[in-house]
């Protein structure tokens, strides 16, 4: 990394990919795609609207695909994460090379975030570490809460809200400079820092992908003359759509045989051959 360059934002996009069952056998999650473009790229491409120029992200699991996935993307770094550092213990990574305050995004969602806007919320508060909120819209999700003075309270504690986090943060240098050696979570650093605040927004286009059904699901909503022009199923820009399909999902080269009926599957091409997982 050159040292006059600055990283403006910094994706997370480490893991192993539990939740995505199957899926993260074929690719690591922010390679697959939706509208032709890997998930990791919505980030980015929304970041450098966002006057973002230099870029990085962390890679655990099969990091070459992730660097495959998004090579044409210029001014994205993939960095290396051999052992997993957490959602705090990743951005070691960019520590001393960073924008102050350093825009940090959970790459695991889609989403319009209002970068410059949160920016401007985050300096006026003062705060060491800003996470962006939307009022909670129900479901699975985390709920955060607020106390009076706007600092997140700790997971059991209810005060103002409940909010969703969007995945979207900023970072004062002070912030990483607090970070431990080593593996941590951001909500392990919260106790040290004398001034971290929720900026809450109105809601905005936000989709989360963490899951094989949440990926078909987009791919219905998003991409129905892409991904998703088989119903009920998702088709990778490199697979050839072939038999009779229900909740499928044909990943890289995956081309099944014109008499196939199936379901309940996810298709690749490996070493020349087809390869057939169940679609956990």
């Amino acid at each position: 990394m050159p040292k006059t360059q600055v990283i403006d934002g910094f994706i997370l996009t480490a893991g192993l990919g539990t939740r995505m069952g199957t899926l993260s056998v074929v690719l690591p999650k922010p390679a697959w795609t939706l509208c032709g473009k890997p998930l990791l790229l919505w980030g980015a491409e929304s970041m450098r609207r966002a006057g973002m120029a230099h870029l990085a992200c962390n890679a655990h699991l099969d990091p070459e695909k992730l660097k495959e996935a998004v090579a044409g993307f210029e001014g994205l770094q993939v960095l290396m994460e051999p052992l997993l550092m957490g959602s705090a213990g990743g951005l070691l990574h960019v520590r001393g090379k960073a924008a102050d305050p350093l825009a940090v995004w959970n790459g695991d969602a889609l989403a319009d975030v209002p970068w410059v806007a949160f920016r401007e919320a985050h300096l006026r508060s003062g705060a060491d570490l800003s996470w962006l909120l939307v009022p909670h819209p129900g479901g699975p999700w985390t709920q955060v809460w607020l106390d009076e003075q706007g600092r997140v309270l700790p997971r059991g504690r209810t005060g103002q809200g409940p909010y969703l986090f969007v995945g979207a943060s900023f970072w004062s240098s002070k912030a990483l400079a607090l970070l431990p050696e080593g593996p941590s979570d951001t909500g392990d650093l919260l106790p040290r820092l004398a001034h971290h605040a929720g900026v809450v927004v109105p809601p905005f286009f936000w989709r989360e992908i963490g899951t094989p059904d949440a990926l078909l699901a987009a791919a219905q909503e998003l991409a129905p003359d892409q991904e998703g022009r088989i119903p009920g199923c998702y088709i990778h820009p490199s697979a050839v759509p072939q038999g009779q399909l229900h909740r499928c999902i044909l990943g890289p080269g995956a081309r099944p045989h014109p008499a196939l009926v199936d379901q309940d599957a996810l298709w690749f091409e490996e070493s020349g051959h087809q390869v057939r997982l169940g679609l956990t």
